[in-house]
């Protein structure tokens, strides 16, 4: 049974297996992420916490996801080059992935176990849902797809300063 985030592998676009304890000791903001969405303009915004932040241990993971109104579609070199040209990402994009259901990703499923949504939910309810994970690989927190990026800078400011 997994017990933190470093229990977990991710894949990378190239589809070489990245094991998560790559990351141990910095701080992770976790965000399921759509190239064709309402929210997709928030990428701006996890470049900038990225580019803030990145020189003081945090660590923007993006999982790209089709799963909610086929909002994106493309492969992963395409929504890795979207991401690049039309918001400068320079931050990790993995491969796809799934984040409900029976094919859902073993971290996605541990993510939303670990810090449930609102009134318990389990499920991951759109794009852009992020969790906050600290240097010891435990969640602190699960935030909305509305919540700005630039909001989460105080939990960040916060984790990054706990031992």
């Amino acid at each position: 049974m997994p017990q933190t985030l470093y229990d977990f592998e991710a894949l990378q676009t190239d589809g070489r297996s990245v094991p998560l304890s790559n990351y141990r000791g910095q701080v992770l903001l976790i965000v399921n992420t759509a190239s064709a969405c309402g929210f997709t303009p928030q990428f701006a915004g996890l470049e900038a916490l990225h580019e803030e932040y990145g020189a003081r241990g945090l660590v923007v993971l993006g999982f790209p996801c089709n799963q909610f109104g086929s909002q994106d579609p493309g492969s992963n070199e395409e929504i890795v080059s979207f991401c690049q040209l039309n918001y400068g990402v320079s931050f990790p994009v993995m491969a796809k992935i799934d984040v409900n259901g029976a094919d859902a990703s073993p971290l996605y499923r541990w993510l939303a176990a670990e810090a449930p949504g609102l009134l318990g939910s389990k499920a991951i309810k759109w794009n852009f849902t992020k969790f906050l994970v600290g240097r010891d690989g435990q969640v602190i927190r699960r935030y909305a797809p509305q919540e700005a990026p630039a909001n989460l800078a105080g939990d960040i400011e916060a984790a990054l300063a706990a031992a």
